[in-house]
């Protein structure tokens, strides 16, 4: 009978901590919702921030790229027509890249709007359509190349690679490399700012793979991140890693499943964090865009 009062305090303060540590587990701000920042758009997609926090996104159908502002949240067309691009990501000198999937392409975007094409083809031969990347801190990059015919292409819809492969540029020499070459249809891809660890989701298998990056930028140490696969990807400061496609699902650097953010769409695309203070997670969802204010910022 003595050592039920002894233990009950211990009880109540293991319940406690454990109640701190879910919530501080939690990516999602206290109190916060999901809200609609934007509409009218057929299929959004390609989510990048520049350094104020601004993001750049893809409306691939109506071929245009909008900027959502983060000092008055205002949006407008950016780039119209826009190479049919889909994912996007700011290099250091401030141009967007951009997979450029009307005619299979690699873009640089500089900020007065020139265009460079980086990349028109691999061997000779058309890529299957560039749809997601990463650039690690040195400036070069890696990308997905998964087969996804469009009805706007001109040309032979049959794949003219060997298959849907993940590839390395390197953006002095514009060569680039297959560095994955197993996965069934590599999508969304991220990788950690210290540029040694890379995520790349595989929405065929419904799987997602970190990799060790080398300075050579090949890849080792395949490893099982979680059982499913994902359109868009980001990361934040913590370190948690967000896929899409239903919602938005946090994992922790373990692979630990945190949460499934809803989201009212048929299908999420991708998702950036922004604002200046980058706790706004900016989510582009079919029609619409969203956002969501985060207890965490993100990595980029």
């Amino acid at each position: 009978m003595k050592l039920i009062p002894l233990l009950f305090p211990g009880l109540l303060l293991f319940s406690a901590l454990t109640a701190r540590a879910a919530e501080a587990a939690d990516p999602v701000a206290e109190g916060a919702k999901v809200e609609v920042l934007s509409e009218g758009y057929i299929f959004t997609e390609g989510p990048a921030v520049d350094p104020e926090g601004n993001v750049f996104f893809t409306d691939q159908p109506n071929d245009r790229i909008v900027k959502y502002s983060a000092a008055d949240g205002s949006f407008t067309d950016w780039l119209k027509p826009a190479g049919r691009s889909n994912g996007t990501f700011f290099d250091k000198a401030g141009n967007l890249i951009a997979c450029a999937d009307e005619k299979n392409e690699l873009w640089s975007i500089a900020p007065d709007k020139k265009v460079t094409v980086l990349l028109k083809d691999f061997g000779g031969k058309l890529l299957n359509g560039p749809n997601d990347l990463w650039i690690r801190p040195d400036g070069n990059f890696h990308f997905t190349d998964p087969l996804y015919t469009r009805d706007y292409w001109t040309r032979d819809k049959a794949s003219q690679q060997p298959g849907q492969y993940v590839y390395y540029f390197d953006i002095k020499t514009k060569a680039a490399t297959p560095v994955a070459t197993d996965l069934k249809q590599p999508n969304g891809i991220i990788g950690t700012p210290d540029g040694k660890t890379l995520y790349v989701a595989d929405i065929g298998a419904r799987k997602t793979y970190s990799y060790t990056v080398k300075t050579d930028g090949t890849l080792e140490n395949k490893t099982l991140f979680c059982q499913m696969g994902s359109d868009g990807m980001t990361i934040d400061a913590d370190g948690n890693v967000y896929l899409t496609g239903s919602g938005v699902t946090v994992f922790d650097k373990t692979g630990k499943k945190l949460t499934n953010i809803p989201i009212p769409e048929p299908w999420t695309g991708n998702v950036s964090f922004a604002g200046k203070d980058r706790h706004l997670l900016f989510i582009t969802a079919g029609k619409r865009v969203y956002g969501l204010r985060m207890r965490v910022k993100g990595a980029y």
